[in-house]
């Protein structure tokens, strides 16, 4: 019989060096800036450091029925008025 053992793991929480480390990671980020990564999740992009972990809060892109409906409303082509004479300077 073959169980899976990790379900039954304990779930631990970060210890004081591993706390220690993230922060040292940030403070060098906030020193130099972040190494920013475009990340993706369904519905949702945002942009991820590679260095300490940041997310910035990121963009909704599922666009709902109430947008697409706005959007079809609109007129795409813009008519520009015709111009009958030409001046000359």
């Amino acid at each position: 019989m073959v169980t899976d053992s990790a379900q039954h793991l304990p779930t631990r929480t970060p210890g004081f060096m591993a706390r220690i480390g993230e922060q040292v990671r940030q403070f060098i980020c906030a020193l130099h800036g972040h190494d920013s990564l475009m990340h993706f999740e369904q519905g949702r992009v945002s942009l991820l450091c590679s260095s300490c972990g940041y997310e910035t809060p990121g963009w909704d892109v599922k666009t709902t029925s109430a947008q697409k409906a706005a959007a079809a409303g609109k007129p795409r082509v813009v008519r520009m008025r015709l111009v009958g004479a030409r001046r000359i300077a």
